[in-house]
């Protein structure tokens, strides 16, 4: 079964999307509603406006994961809401989206980008309700 998935940094290359995946598409460009992009040694994304990146289609996670650095800590992985006007064409109703805790790719402290308290990922779940993803074309 393959996921979607929003990305928004390196992977937004078709060069490096082939390189690192053996079967993928592209499914169009997007928007991801309430976050903003932020960069650190790496892009993350924090509470915001919005941010544009592309939804790819995969069955490819694991590979994915690896290279985000699910295992080591670096990104997380999290599920956002696809806007309803996407999921009949797509027939999901979210898509993952890897984020990193601030001070992880240092931009500084996790108060500073993400408000509340509790750990990264307690922070990031409360804000995924206020989050979604849009299909741009």
């Amino acid at each position: 079964m393959a996921d979607l998935v929003f990305v928004y940094g390196t992977l937004t290359d078709d060069a490096q999307v082939a390189a690192l995946l053996d079967s993928y598409r592209v499914v169009g460009e997007a928007v991801c509603v309430g976050f903003k992009r932020v960069d650190g040694r790496y892009p993350t994304l924090v509470p915001g406006e919005s941010v544009s990146g592309r939804l790819l289609e995969t069955s490819e996670i694991d590979r994915l994961d690896r290279y985000e650095g699910v295992n080591r800590g670096l990104y997380h992985r999290v599920s956002v809401s696809l806007a309803s006007s996407l999921t009949a064409s797509v027939s999901a109703t979210t898509a993952e989206v890897y984020l990193a805790a601030p001070n992880v790719i240092g931009l500084g402290s996790l108060e500073e980008y993400w408000p509340g308290e509790g750990s990264f990922r307690a922070r990031v779940d409360r804000h995924l309700g206020a989050t979604h993803i849009e299909r741009i074309s």
